[in-house]
């Protein structure tokens, strides 16, 4: 294990002091103004209570008949008019309800001789709360509600919101403290990482490129699908690098108040000169760098002007030195061409899905920390997750995880991550679907067929290997028949386009041959065949009776700025309109016709890989190949089951299916090409 530098450990550790320190002085404060709070409460409760009554309150008149009555046996009296004392027994009973002690006010003056006649004892009382009191109760109130007005502003500025700051920017700063990213932690992206190490090498030792008479880049675009990992790689350049990494959403520069977003803009690049050099990351920019001028309204735009102040900050009179900024999107086609000139994105890279090495390598950095089993190929999973992203791979193997915790598991083993690949691409498992007999082997013979038409196809049809077929329902699916392609596809040929149409087909053309009836399970089969056969036809140029020639185009809504949902607008002739069809027409019907002649000519294979998925429910391509061999498949499953007993820290999958993939392509049979008319 590679330990961490000295050096590292304490500016490491002086963020946490520092934090520490804020904290205490934060405690310290809290606890003060509690003090004074309570305080403040403890002296109006003794002001009140001592500016009180102690005694049960009587009214005056009952005060003046009881010393008339003579029942009074003595009585203070109090500055402001007010009188306590006490009743004789008598007095209680008749003018106190029973209680001796009463307190009243009113003039006593008239009443002082009569108290004298009929000896009550009497008492005056002065004033003892001197200038305080009246100060007191007068600016108490005042004081307490500075306070809580006090306390409301800073708790607004201090609040994450910061609502009394609005031009001020929501970047946040990655200090020391947080765990840093480097390159190793990124697989997958080998070119965009090469084409990112000279921004690294630049922010360590700008003197060797400025002395060549050398600019660095000031924008480095990053483009992608999303999941790809534009934003680690961001985060992999600031650590690699070693200098400050503000980071923001380009939705945060836009409030609900004018001018607010070219203000944020300003402070942004105010706190980046502060720190330079260091990066600045802008994720999600097309938020804010739309095309200027989408729309007919004509109106003013907030966004724009925040686009135009960023376009000054990057490339105006002001220079920014040692302030790059990253920027990353997945919406390249309606950025504003301002946006993505040389001298503000000087240099765009690319990061594309991973190809089978890539996520291979996506695959390891994930499970570094993960317990796997010996029986675990991560060769395998990457070959079978073509068109995966990143995030899509660490969602995988948390998947895995989470099945092998919930099954007791100590590691994870392969077939936790083919289950876990499952849900991933085809979704849960429904174990609760009730489905009757007769729908079982209407859905069995259906994916059978689809299995077998891709078994029998020729070799030169760049057919993808079979992986396995199943009629446990998935998500809306009541059964499937997956493919992994030998490697990854970067170009379509004819003779794939057409294998995928007569493989789609199989399953209607099983259900037709076995039953003499067909069910609308084939609904999405059909839609893939018939969009298939489209592009053959209208984009690749693959219809030899309409030629090399795109049909259709585009359309671009101007209120979205560009396209508006990949809506195609006819650029063509009624006339060729009619010869698409036609000739889309015959390329699914011609394959139509191949699939089912295989199936026709291996009825009895149909049969048998049928009701194997009936019985077995999952059946590989291993096991598909022995069935078409007319092996006995009950003998082969039984060798491999003991195969799998005997591997250590290894169990036998539920499904029963190999994950392996086979390494010699085994010969298939060749069928020969049926003649097929081309009518409409």
């Amino acid at each position: 294990m590679r330990r961490r530098p000295r050096s590292d450990q304490g500016s490491a550790d002086e963020p946490d002091s520092t934090q520490e320190k804020r904290s205490l002085k934060q405690s310290q404060k809290t606890i003060l103004l509690w003090l004074l709070f309570l305080l403040i409460f403890f002296s109006i409760w003794k002001i009140m209570t001592e500016s009180g009554p102690e005694e049960g309150e009587i009214t005056y008149n009952v005060f003046q008949d009881a010393v008339e009555a003579g029942a009074i046996a003595e009585v203070t009296i109090k500055p402001n008019d007010e009188i306590s004392g006490r009743f004789t027994t008598e007095g209680a009973q008749r003018f106190g309800e029973g209680q001796e002690e009463f307190a009243t006010s009113g003039p006593t003056q008239d009443l002082v001789d009569t108290l004298y006649v009929t000896g009550a004892r009497i008492a005056y009382e002065t004033e003892t709360g001197g200038v305080w009191q009246p100060l007191l109760i007068t600016w108490l109130p005042l004081l307490f509600l500075f306070l809580i007005f006090f306390f409301f502003m800073r708790q607004i500025q201090s609040s994450g919101g910061k609502a009394m700051s609005f031009g001020k920017s929501r970047a946040h700063l990655l200090n020391e403290s947080q765990k840093k990213v480097t390159f190793e932690d990124i697989a997958g992206v080998q070119e965009a990482k090469e084409e990112l190490q000279e921004i690294i090498e630049f922010l360590r030792d700008p003197r060797r490129f400025t002395r060549l008479g050398g600019r660095i880049p000031k924008g480095v675009l990053m483009l992608g699908p999303p999941g790809t990992g534009k934003t680690l790689l961001a985060r992999g350049v600031a650590g690699e690098a070693g200098v400050p990494f503000f980071s923001i959403a380009g939705s945060d520069f836009v409030e609900m108040f004018v001018g607010v977003g070219a203000s944020r803009v300003r402070d942004l690049f105010e706190q980046g000169k502060k720190h330079a050099p260091c990066i600045i990351f802008i994720d999600e920019i097309d938020a804010v760098g739309r095309h200027r001028g989408a729309g007919m309204g004509g109106g003013h735009d907030e966004r724009e002007q925040t686009l135009n102040q960023l376009l000054v900050e990057m490339d105006g009179f002001d220079g920014n030195d040692g302030v790059i900024l990253i920027a990353a999107t997945n919406r390249p086609d309606v950025l504003d061409p301002a946006l993505l000139r040389p001298g503000r994105f000087d240099r765009r890279v690319f990061v594309p899905r991973p190809d089978v090495g890539g996520r291979y390598g996506i695959l390891e950095v994930h499970t570094r920390k993960t317990p796997l089993a010996s029986d675990v190929n991560l060769q395998v999973i990457a070959r079978g997750t073509p068109g995966f992203s990143g995030a899509d791979l660490e969602n995988l193997v948390n998947e895995a995880a989470l099945l092998a915790a919930r099954a007791g598991k100590t590691t994870i083993e392969m077939e936790d991550l083919e289950e876990a690949k499952d849900k991933v691409m085809m979704g849960v498992e429904r174990k609760s679907a009730k489905i009757s007999e007769k729908d079982r082997r209407v859905t069995a013979y259906h994916e059978a067929g689809h299995a077998l038409v891709a078994k029998m196809l020729p070799e030169d049809n760049d057919v993808d290997p079979v992986h396995k077929v199943t009629i446990i329902p998935r998500g809306q699916a009541l059964g499937l028949m997956q493919q992994i392609p030998a490697e990854d596809r970067q170009n379509i040929t004819r003779e794939w386009a057409e294998a995928k149409i007569a493989i789609a087909m199989g399953g209607r053309i099983a259900e037709q041959v076995v039953f003499d009836r067909i069910t609308a399970g084939a609904a999405q089969d059909i839609q893939m065949a018939s969009d298939i056969a489209r592009k053959m036809v209208c984009e690749w140029g693959m219809s030899d009776s309409l030629g090399p020639l795109a049909y259709g185009r585009r359309d671009e809504n101007p209120f979205l700025g560009k396209e508006f949902g990949g809506v195609g607008q006819r650029d063509f002739s009624e006339d060729t309109a009619i010869r698409i069809d036609a000739e889309a027409r015959r390329i699914v019907t011609e394959q139509y016709d191949r699939a089912k002649f295989i199936l026709e000519e291996n009825k009895d294979t149909l049969e048998a890989i049928a009701e194997a998925l009936l019985e077995y429910e999952v059946l590989d391509s291993d096991e598909i190949d022995v069935l078409i061999r007319k092996d006995d498949l009950g003998a082969y499953r039984s060798e491999k089951e003991s195969e799998r007993e005997n591997m250590r820290s290894t169990r036998a999958p539920k499904s029963g299916f190999t994950t392996q993939l086979p390494q010699e392509e085994e010969k298939k049979p060749s069928v020969l090409k049926p003649a097929v008319a081309t009518g409409d």
